[in-house]
């Protein structure tokens, strides 16, 4: 075949394909290509700052991850984050900002308890989709007055239930409770007495702690001088650190026992010898490298983890919540449909409103009586053991 009838071919081939493609771009609707945009409020300096940074972390990471899989139907998500410095009028503003865009699908507020139960006016106000990742029951409860606000991340009654199961397992008859004096600590607390009091388990000392302080040991060595057979910590990360190493110095025999909040990083770093043997109430994706990916859900927990892991050289035990909530987000705005190019906030809330999926974090079921989605069967028991959190047994 000549060269100048093999080109001629070729540019007949070309035009037919233009031709065809017109044509159906003729007869069918418009793709939707507009991003999805997300808006994050964040604690990224400030008394929460590592939480806030580790969030950060992994929604840009989910981001990546969805915006390279062709998910989305070629839409991509534009996450737009600010800091709100771990204080409530600033993420107030922050909120009243992203809300007031029309281009925002949905924000993602981070672990300020305060913060989140401060913006319900607003976010109710402007009708803007949120999850809170912030463990206070306040944020999402009474669900008649948070009708556009939904939390993911370890509830109080049942992280407490699982600490009371884990005591009367290992025979501990008599506790100490340090926790955080805000709504979640006290929250805790409440919950603690009651599964106790249920387990015949006596509570013998009772110590605050407000959430910026940096020195325990007063309250650490309260309790300990009451000769609990364990002491229960309810408290952020860097709290529940320096109690560990606070009882560590006062010479506690007994046992420490963490509940979810006080998750942080894989790897204790300095607070290693203080917390060997501690147990801490937590998901699995934590110690997924412990556990045999029997299911698609282990799977990917297992794959979120080593990719976190391979990005940021270590793995934060709250970084699954962030993920989930993009997920949710995403899916949602893909289910919502709505005109193109229009963001659709209630058919947003309504869908989120009705999720369900097997998240990194766990399952997570999200109903019109109950935004807060993260399951009790999401929690299981991890101990310390040469520096890092383990699956206990």
């Amino acid at each position: 075949m000549s060269p100048i009838r093999s080109a001629t071919i070729a540019a007949l081939a070309s035009a037919v394909v233009a031709t065809t493609l017109t044509g159906c771009q003729f007869g069918e609707a418009d793709q939707d290509t507009s991003p999805i945009v997300i808006a994050a409020d964040l604690e990224l300096s400030g008394a929460a700052a590592s939480v806030g940074r580790a969030y950060q972390r992994a929604l840009e990471l989910k981001v990546d991850q969805l915006n390279s899989s062709g998910a989305l139907n070629d839409r991509k998500i534009d996450l737009r984050v600010k800091d709100n410095r771990s204080d409530a009028a600033e993420s107030l503003r922050n909120i009243a900002d992203f809300s007031s865009d029309s281009q925002v699908s949905a924000i993602i507020m981070g672990g300020c308890n305060e913060c989140a139960v401060g913006a319900v006016g607003t976010i109710n106000e402007k009708r803007i989709p949120t999850i809170a990742l912030a463990a206070s029951g306040a944020v999402a409860a009474p669900v008649p007055e948070r009708r556009y606000v939904f939390k993911l991340g370890p509830n109080a009654a049942d992280s407490a239930a699982a600490l009371t199961s884990e005591l009367r397992r290992k025979a501990v008859r008599k506790v100490g409770l340090l926790y955080s004096d805000d709504d979640y600590g006290r929250e805790g607390v409440a919950a603690l007495r009651r599964e106790l009091a249920k387990a015949n388990i006596k509570p013998v000392g009772e110590q605050a702690v407000k959430t910026t302080d940096t020195e325990v040991s007063q309250q650490v060595g309260q309790l300990a001088s009451d000769k609990p057979d364990a002491l229960v910590i309810w408290t952020p990360p860097e709290q529940a650190a320096l109690a560990a190493t606070s009882a560590q110095q006062a010479a506690f025999r007994g046992s420490l026992f963490f509940d979810a909040g006080a998750a942080g990083d894989l790897f204790l770093g300095a607070a290693a010898r203080a917390t060997e043997r501690a147990t801490l109430i937590f998901t699995q994706t934590m110690v997924i490298d412990d556990v045999i990916a029997t299911t698609p859900a282990k799977a990917a927990r297992r794959q979120w983890f080593q990719d976190y892991t391979a990005r940021y050289g270590g793995y934060n035990g709250s970084s699954s919540f962030a993920a989930d909530a993009v997920q949710l987000i995403a899916d949602a705005e893909l289910r919502a449909g709505g005109e193109a190019s229009k963001v659709d906030r209630n058919g947003i809330r309504d869908v989120l409103e009705t999720s369900q999926m097997d998240g990194l974090s766990g399952p997570i079921r999200m109903t019109p009586d109950n935004h807060s989605g993260l399951m009790p069967q999401a929690l299981t028991t991890l101990v310390a053991r040469n520096g890092r959190w383990r699956l206990a047994g």
